[in-house]
Order: structure tokens, then sequence, then C-alpha cells
């Protein structure tokens, strides 16, 4: 975007050298992720098959080399990919403000994007190892290959037999919509009624671009909550 004069900067400060920003690995029974991992070698490593696995959708292979998963989570595209997977286990932040670190529930500083005061930066995320073990779905519909940007992207786990899911590409920011995950939960309706309800409480418009209009991403969305509840009810049952 700086190249294409579309964001305008007076300085750039490279955090990629702090330590701390390059963790990677299980502590204390915690999954800790620096922000300045790359998402190839965090799909490597593998700690959070989820967050690997969903993030092997974002760019093609020689990006995601230099992407990094915090990069991803501030960036200025709409999608942010990477955060589905936390914003449904509770991950925690590890924010460097002012006064020193500090840790912070995601939900406490993301609502639609990453909300930190100037001078403030994201240092890791903390995941419970087992919530990062979950059982998971991670499904991206686009309008031509992989690694095209969503249409729709969708991230869910099943934790003590209740569904939670995320998404991106729908709205214009990822989200976690409670609402609509009480109604995906609800036995008393069938799977299509549930997805019907679900998609009336989503909480903004639905996107209409050139990639794709808001009457097929909604056709896309219901397809993948389909397979969401199929596949993840299905391992309850198994």
């Amino acid at each position: 975007m700086a190249r294409r004069s579309q964001i305008h900067m007076d300085a750039v400060i490279d955090l990629k050298g702090i330590p701390e920003c390059g963790e990677l690995g299980i502590q204390a029974g915690r999954v800790v992720i620096g922000a300045a991992v790359s998402l190839t070698r965090l799909a490597e490593a593998n700690p959070f098959p989820l967050l690997s696995q969903h993030s092997r959708g974002i760019a093609d292979h020689n990006s995601r080399s230099r992407i990094t998963v915090g990069g991803n989570i501030a960036g200025k595209t709409v999608y942010r990919e990477a955060v589905l997977p936390l914003l449904i286990c509770d991950t925690s932040l590890v924010i460097a403000r002012q006064n020193g670190l500090e840790t912070v529930s995601i939900h406490d500083v993301f609502d639609k994007e990453l909300r930190l005061n100037p001078g403030e930066f994201l240092v890791q995320m903390l995941t419970d190892e087992k919530d990062a073990g979950l059982p998971y779905v991670s499904l991206k519909k686009t309008r031509f290959s992989k690694i095209d940007y969503p249409l729709v992207s969708v991230a869910a786990v099943m934790k003590q037999g209740r569904m939670r899911v995320a998404i991106s590409g729908v709205c214009d920011h990822p989200f976690r919509s409670k609402p609509m995950e009480e109604t995906l939960r609800d036995s008393s309706l069938s799977p299509e009624q549930r997805i019907a309800r679900a998609i009336s409480q989503l909480p903004g418009p639905v996107v209409s671009d050139i990639n794709g209009s808001d009457e097929y991403r909604i056709f896309l969305l219901e397809q993948a909550l389909a397979d969401t509840i199929r596949q993840l009810e299905g391992e309850v049952d198994s």
C-alpha cells in the first residue's frame, strides 16, 4: 500500500529483531506465538493446528514466508483471516505499552480491527494448549484460486459440545458473533433453519463487489455453515 501511495508514514520500525516477537512453542500449557512469526514458520511448526491450517490459505507460499501472524491481524486488508482461530479460542494478546507489557483478552482490543493506542504494538498471542487442540473446521471459498482473497472464510471449533464460529469475507470485517453461535447450536431447529436464522443475525451488511455479489456470498456462507455443522456435530456423535 505504501508503494502504491495508499498510505504514508514518516518512519518504519522493524519489530522482527525483538526476541519475544519471534517466540514459537508451548510454555506452561499455552501455545505462544510471537507476532513476528511468519505464516510459513507457524504452519511448519504446527502448535495450533486450526491456525496453521487457516493460515495456509493466505496468499501464496512465497508471500507467507514474509507475512507475519501479527502483520495479518493488524494489517490494512479487511479480511485478517489469521484472527478467526484466535477469536474462537479466546486467545490472550501481549501488548507492548508505554508502561511495559500487558496481557489482555483478544476481545478487549479486537473489534473489527486491532485497536491499539499510538506507540503500542502486538508482541505475542497466548492460547490455552487444550483450546488449540480442539476439533476444528477451516473453510475458505474464493472466486478463482485457493490463494485469492476470500468471499467466505470460516473457522470453527467444538468445545464442550458447543460450536464456536468466526467468519471473514462476508462483511467488511472479520467477526465472531455470539448470537449467531447460539442460533447455530439450537438443536431444536433443523440445520437449514439454524443457518437461515444465523445469517439473519450477521453483524453488518454483506459485501458486494467485483469479486462476488452479496447474494453469492450468502450462498457460499450457507454452504460453508452446512459443512461446518455436519463436520463438527459428526465429530461429537462419533
